[in-house]
Formats: structure tokens, C-alpha cells, sequence
């Protein structure tokens, strides 16, 4: 273990949490003095009324706490002279950021508006697309980006060399550009609906109090223990995924202290698209993206959750349900599971799929 990236981890850890903590406890009476409190959609489980009016969009706390933190760790970079280390740590704060940006132009539709609906789905992904597409020129243009998919468990690299491998026939030069191209554009748009699927995932596990904050500083120390290995032999690498990882677990542990059951403030789209945007630049960091899919599996099975709802009620004639609620975090909660018992559950899990992905690779 690289012993400066392990000191610089903790400093930025400590410092992320604390700075959250302390912001949030000045945010929360703003926010209620606003009256900036969350609708409940009267679909939702009847308990969840007694939450009406909670402050939302507390996501801001811990993204001011961070880009603190981080600005102060770029500026001795600078004075040091490492501060080119930092790119790639730049470009994944960058695309959590911009994903926290529409996130809360989203709350504030939804507060302005003064019900449980802002910006429309397609408004909200066109944005996100954009936001990706921008995030991946800028690593493909600052060499940060690898068109390389490492499939997990497998242990592969699937990579257009191997691909042509398979097509010995193929010997026009023409025609190998066209593969060469083609293959590429198959990297972006499964790239593309990576970053934004995990996004949109992470802000669809955010339904009760405490879940996604929870399981992301699970997700946020398995990146952890990652860059911490990768240190060892890449000291840029591993210095850029270990400060936004600890930035990650900072916020979110600190965002607990007001969030956890019952909670005081909720982290609202600017927060839940902020963590997405970072775990998924993570692992894009990481250079193994499809990694976020076996660590993170908790958001993708609450995503998945929802398609299948959407799916079998429209197949159905609007009938059926396969799930008494989705996402399946409202499920557990009508068959009688507390709020609690769920987010304990579901962070236990999260921690057996970070190992299972820490064997994965």
C-alpha cells in the first residue's frame, strides 16, 4: 500500500464527513425555513405521509463538503507540482457534479411545482446523456479512457484485436477500419447507457431513509480497497480513485448522521444523481466499468425491479402487478418490513456483492 495515497485517503475521509456534518446542520434550517420540504405521492406506502415536508435536496451538503475538501487537496497538488495526478479524479467529480446539477434543477421543479414531479423523464435523460457523452470525450482525449471491456468473473478483456482474431477472412484494410470503427461505437453507447442506467439506479434505491447513502459507502469502500491495491504499482491511479472514493464514503457517513430513521433531511435527485455519477466514474476510473454492475447490484436489481413492474402491468391490459410496490424497497416495506431491517439487509448484501466483485477481477 502506497503509505502518502493511505494518509491523503483518511485526511479527505475524516474531512468530507465532518464538513458534511456541520453543513448540513446550518442547510436544514434553511431548507425548512424555505418551506423546501418533500411531497409524498399519495401511491406510496400511507406511513410515508408522516415524512411530508422533510427537507429534500440535502445532497448539497455533502457536495459542498467534497468539492471543499478537494479543491483544498488540488491546491497543495499544485504547490507541489502533482497536480496532473488529478485529471482523472477531475473528470469523475466532474460527471458527479453535472448529474447533481440536474438532479437539483429537478428538486427545485419538483418544490416550485409543489408536487412529487419535475423535470420529465426524457428532459432528465437527455441531460444525462449529454452529461455522459461529454465525460467520456474528455477521458478518451486525456488518454484516461481504455475502449476495452474486462468482463467480470470471466477475467477477459473483450478488445477488437481479439474480435478480429475471430474474422480471419477479413483482410481489406477498408473493411478493418470499418470494424475498428464499429467496435468503438459499441464501446460508447454500451458506455452511454452504463453511466446513465447506473444514475438513474442509484436515485431509484433512494426511497426510504438511510438506503442509498447506506449502500453506497459500502460500494465506496470497495473502491477503496481497490485503489489502495492499485496504488502499489500505479501511484496515479490509485491516488485519484482513493480520493474520490473516501469523498464518497465522508459524504455519505456524514449525510447519515441527519438521515438515518427516522430521518431529518432527505438527499433528494441532486444527491442520488451526485453518488451515482462518482460510483460509476469509479469504476470507469478503475478502467473495469462493468465491475459497478456486480458491486452495485443492489441498484441494478431496484431498477430492475421497476422495468419489470412497468413491463407486466402494460402486458397485463394495467391489471397486474408483479410487485405490490417497486422499486423493491416499497415492496418489502407493504409486506410488513420495517425501514430499518431493510437498509441493514440491504447493506449486508451490498457488501457480500463488493466481495464476489473483488474476486470478480
Amino acid at each position: 500500500m502506497d503509505r502518502a495515497v493511505f494518509y491523503e485517503y483518511i485526511i479527505v475521509l475524516l474531512s468530507v464527513f465532518a464538513l458534511t456534518a456541520v453543513l448540513l446542520r446550518l442547510i436544514i434550517p434553511v431548507l425548512k425555513s424555505h418551506k423546501l420540504g418533500q411531497p409524498i405521492k399519495d401511491i406510496g406506502p400511507r406511513w410515508h405521509k408522516s415524512k411530508e415536508g422533510t427537507p429534500v435536496m440535502g445532497g448539497i451538503g455533502f457536495i459542498m463538503a467534497t468539492l471543499i475538501v478537494l479543491l483544498i487537496i488540488s491546491i497543495v497538488s499544485l504547490i507541489r507540482g502533482t497536480i496532473a495526478e488529478l485529471v482523472p479524479l477531475a473528470l469523475g467529480l466532474g460527471l458527479a457534479v453535472a448529474n447533481g446539477m440536474i438532479g437539483f434543477f429537478d428538486d427545485y421543479c419538483k418544490l416550485l411545482k409543489k408536487q412529487n414531479e419535475g423535470l420529465k423523464a426524457y428532459q432528465k435523460y437527455l441531460l444525462q446523456l449529454v452529461v455522459a457523452a461529454v465525460y467520456l470525450l474528455f477521458m478518451s482525449i486525456t488518454g484516461n479512457l481504455s475502449t476495452e471491456f474486462f468482463i467480470p468473473f470471466v477475467k477477459k478483456t473483450l478488445t477488437i484485436d481479439l474480435f478480429m482474431e475471430k474474422l480471419t477472412w477479413v483482410n481489406n484494410e477498408y473493411l478493418i477500419k470499418v470494424f475498428h470503427y464499429a467496435f468503438k461505437i459499441f464501446y460508447y453507447a454500451i458506455a452511454l447507457l452504463l453511466i446513465t442506467g447506473i444514475v438513474n439506479s442509484v436515485n431509484l434505491t433512494d426511497g426510504i431513509d438511510g438506503l442509498a447513502a447506506s449502500v453506497t459507502a459500502v460500494v465506496g469502500g470497495f473502491f477503496s480497497v481497490l485503489a489502495f491495491y492499485i496504488s502499489r504499482s500505479n501511484h496515479v491511479a490509485g491516488r485519484s480513485l482513493s480520493l474520490l472514493s473516501s469523498s464518497v464514503i465522508g459524504g455519505t457517513l456524514g449525510f447519515l448522521v441527519y438521515n438515518w430513521n427516522p430521518a431529518r433531511v432527505f438527499m433528494g435527485d441532486t444527491g442520488s444523481l451526485y453518488l451515482g455519477g462518482a460510483v460509476v466514474g469509479a469504476a470507469f476510473m478503475l478502467n473495469r466499468p462493468l465491475v459497478i454492475l456486480v458491486a452495485g447490484f443492489v441498484y441494478v436489481f431496484e431498477a430492475i425491479s421497476v422495468i419489470l413492474q412497468v413491463g407486466v402491468f402494460k402486458l397485463s391490459g394495467r391489471k397486474k402487478r408483479l410487485f405490490k410496490m417497486a422499486p423493491f424497497h416499497h415492496h418489502l416495506e407493504k409486506c410488513g418490513w420495517k425501514e430499518v431491517t431493510i437498509v441493514c439487509v440491504f447493506t449486508l448484501l451490498t457488501v457480500g456483492f463488493c466481495v464476489a466483485a473483488w474476486f470478480s477481477i
